[in-house]
Order: structure tokens, then sequence, then C-alpha cells
């Protein structure tokens, strides 16, 4: 259980269709039931305008949810064993459909405000062109372990949902990429209690993953200023 109650930002973004690519699986697009750690780690380094403006120690909890699922088609412009772009073929692609993400900030509340609220560059959820809205609050999570439901978590014994495997931070350059071993329920409904967690106001539990900035993993993670 944690020490005390504290004041967390409360960020909350929408995106009628997401999809998050799986590279575990090549030659198709097979998408993960939620955001990476990374993905959302990449969102907050786009508000602040890259890693360098990023404290190392950045550290977030997350839930997710999406409404539905599909498959549809997307152009797929594959490159030779050169590097040169061959003719475009359609592919399939998995996507989700009326998303919801939550992400919980318990540091540099004010300063995280500011810059989502005139983030440098757009804000994007899994793929480029999908943009996503976004409403912030704050919100006071009570020292009392919450129910995981469509919480994103390390994977810990009883943890309901799915195993994901899942890049928690990647280099800048993209040559690495550091994996975890993840839990989420993609009905949001499960009521298991998480170790170690806060909770929200409505029983959500809130609990921080581990550092995704690519300094605390890898030396030569951002270029000097």
């Amino acid at each position: 259980m944690t020490a005390a109650s504290v004041t967390a930002l409360r960020v909350t973004l929408t995106a009628p269709v997401v999809s998050f690519r799986n590279h575990l699986y090549a030659g198709v697009q097979v998408t993960h039931p939620c955001p990476p750690p990374s993905t959302v780690a990449g969102i907050l380094a786009a508000a602040a305008g890259g890693w360098d403006a990023v404290d190392v120690g950045l550290r977030f909890a997350m839930a997710f949810h999406a409404a539905g699922a599909g498959v549809d088609l997307e152009t797929y412009h594959p490159l030779d064993a050169t590097g040169k772009a061959t003719t475009p073929v359609p592919r399939t692609r998995e996507f989700l459909a009326d998303a919801t993400m939550r992400i919980w900030l318990l540091d540099d509340t004010e300063l995280w405000r500011g810059r989502l609220r005139r983030p440098v560059w757009p804000l994007r959820l899994g793929r480029s062109q999908d943009l996503v809205g976004i409403r912030l609050d704050h919100t006071v999570l009570t020292p009392a372990e919450g129910e995981q439901r469509g919480a994103v978590v390390p994977a810990f014994p009883n943890a309901q949902g799915t195993l994901l495997r899942l890049p928690t931070a990647v280099a800048p350059g993209r040559e690495r990429t550091v994996w975890g071993d993840y839990r989420h329920d993609a009905t949001s409904r499960s009521s298991t209690i998480v170790p170690g967690s806060w909770s929200d106001a409505d029983g959500q539990a809130v609990l921080l993953l581990p550092p995704v900035h690519p300094g605390a993993h890898f030396t030569t993670a951002v270029s000097p200023a």
C-alpha cells in the first residue's frame, strides 16, 4: 500500500481509430490491444518538444479501453533488398475503434498541464494520422490499492487479461528496445486488486510503470543540447 494521498494530473486521450503495430509479427499489421508504454512516452515527449526537455525519471500510470475492433486495408510501401521503394501493395491492418486512454502523472503536474495544453508537436496515438482529443484535470489519489480494470500493469501474480510483451523504451535511433511483460484486460472489467497501487476516486488502480525515458536505459539516449 502506498503511504499517502497524492494529487495527480489525469490526462484523458480519445481517438475514433487507433492501431498499435505489434513488431513481433513480421509482414502483417497486427495491433496490440493497448498502446505500449513507449508509445505513450512518445506522446509526452512530443508535447514537451523532445526527449532533451523531459526528465530522465519520467514515470506514469495508464489505462486503456477500446469499444470495438476491426480490419481494413492500408497501402503498404515495401522496400527491396537494397532499400529502394517497390510497387505499393494493399495489406490488411487490424485497428481498434472508439479508444479512450488515461494517463496519470504525479510529478511536475503543472508543467505537464501546460505542455499538454500547448504541445510542441501534434499528439498522435498509434499512427501518424491518428490525432487525439484531450482532456486534462487534477485528481486526488488515495493510499488504497485499486482495481485493475483497464489499467496496463507490469505482469504480477493474479493479474488479469492478456500477457503482453511490450516495448518500455526505445532508443532515439530505434536500434535498441527495452521490452517488458505487462497485463491488460481489454474488457476493463477486472476487479483484481493491484498491489502497490493508488486508487482514483472511482476505484481505478493507478500504478506507476517503469521509467520510459531512453536516457534511463541507454547511455547515448539523447543528443547534446
